[in-house]
């Protein structure tokens, strides 16, 4: 789904780095669930394998999922429809939500991006998307009622004309009920406007704030926790910054922490982790593409940059976006609670990511996802989900346990 602009690399040694830097440990887990991270059933993660079962077929091009709470999964394709599936009636035939009129689709990166229901959703109806508009590509932010889209609501743009890649779009609400919104660096390659590291846009940032009430003008207010809110020049709704392509984010129902899914230029794709605590961090971008210095022009003397807890390069290994997606915390699989599932584009390996006891990451491959995966989400029981692009795909997604064989190796796996 994202284009990419190469350069020379340097490859690796191995193709899976883990970041070496400290983390915070994970704040307390919600009341009646397991600690944050941890679950006294978790197994290591070369126990586990991933399948993908397709449930439907026919959408075009499918860009985001979101549950609600009624059991229905809502799928945003990328010319601005979204339709509905439910797992005991399959994919309705009409769209719930036609918003074609109001998007550009133009590039191969614009169109409706992002979609999540409001937290009250079962009594307000309300959805915010975001997307590319009409004429230009500004990059939006918006609220609608579903099946009403004469009602929608902007809420937030970003001028994003020159170039139609790196738009980022993923749309989330929060533990702490703010909502949070990812936006690319403005496209081209090599950070050309040097937003990664510029705190005066909102290009390359994942963006926080309070939907529920209005401030003076604008249709929301700045959470006062956020980090740059007293910051000259910035902007305040920037919660983190330094990113290239934020394309896919989640949020840890258990502990609001932020799993972003960063794609890279020509030699990186990365996973960053970032806490509450960790608010305002650097990612690194244009400095930096994952652990590997980039443009050593963009890199401030005594700054400090948050590196990605897991990266890989895509130099010759059929590799290209990487696709962020969700920690699981669904209850059919406990073994599994607490990992980080994701994968990339163009070699849909299913990428296992989890925090150590005692600090660290550890990773592993378990599986395959059906051919271009776009998006990871989850119903309203956390289990999972997969997109298909082109070919237009739900899938049903299964994390099962492999028993070890006599010796400690894995078997049938």
């Amino acid at each position: 789904m994202t284009q990419r602009h190469r350069r020379p690399a340097t490859v690796l040694a191995g193709l899976f780095v883990l970041a070496l830097s400290a983390f915070l440990s994970p704040s307390a887990a919600t009341p009646g669930t397991a600690a944050a991270g941890a679950s006294p059933r978790q197994v290591p993660l070369a126990e586990l394998t991933v399948t993908a079962e397709q449930v439907a077929y026919g959408l075009q091009r499918p860009i985001a999922i979101t549950g609600l709470p009624d059991g229905r999964m809502l799928i945003a394709e990328k010319n601005g429809t979204v339709r509905s599936y439910h797992p005991d009636t399959g994919l309705a035939a009409a769209p719930v939500l036609d918003l074609t009129a109001r998007i550009d689709a133009s590039d191969n990166e614009r169109g409706l991006l992002g979609i999540t229901p409001a937290p009250n959703f079962a009594r307000t109806g309300l959805l915010y998307v975001a997307y590319t508009s009409l004429p230009a590509g500004e990059l939006t932010l918006a609220r609608v009622p579903i099946g009403a889209p004469e009602r929608l609501q902007v809420l937030l743009t970003q001028e994003h004309a020159q170039y139609g890649n790196h738009n980022g779009g993923q749309v989330a609400f929060g533990r702490d009920g703010y909502l949070y919104w990812s936006t690319g660096d403005g496209g081209g390659a090599n950070d050309p406007f040097k937003s990664g590291q510029n705190l005066g846009t909102l290009l390359g940032k994942i963006v926080r704030i309070d939907v529920n009430r209005a401030c003076g003008a604008r249709p929301y207010c700045v959470p006062a926790d956020n980090p740059f809110v007293r910051t000259p020049g910035a902007r305040p709704e920037i919660w983190v910054y330094g990113l290239r392509n934020p394309w896919k984010f989640s949020i840890d129902p258990v502990d609001n922490s932020l799993w972003i899914g960063d794609v890279g230029q020509g030699l990186i794709e990365e996973v960053d982790h970032i806490r509450p605590a960790q608010r305002g961090a650097n990612l690194g971008w244009s400095c930096k593409e994952g652990t590997p210095v980039f443009d050593a022009q963009q890199c401030r003397p005594g700054a400090q940059y948050t590196d990605p807890v897991f990266e890989y390069e895509h130099f010759m290994t059929e590799s290209c976006s990487v696709i962020g997606g969700v920690v699981y915390r669904g209850t059919r699989t406990p073994e599994a609670w607490g990992t980080y599932i994701a994968s990339d584009y163009c070699a849909p390996r299913v990428f296992a990511v989890r925090p150590k006891p005692r600090g660290g990451y550890e990773n592993a491959v378990v599986g395959n996802f059906p051919t271009q995966p776009t998006a990871i989400g989850t119903d309203a029981n956390g289990e999972l989900y997969v997109l298909s692009d082109l070919p237009g795909w739900l899938s049903r997604v299964r994390i099962e346990r492999v028993q070890p064989a006599p010796g400690g190796t894995v078997a049938n796996r």
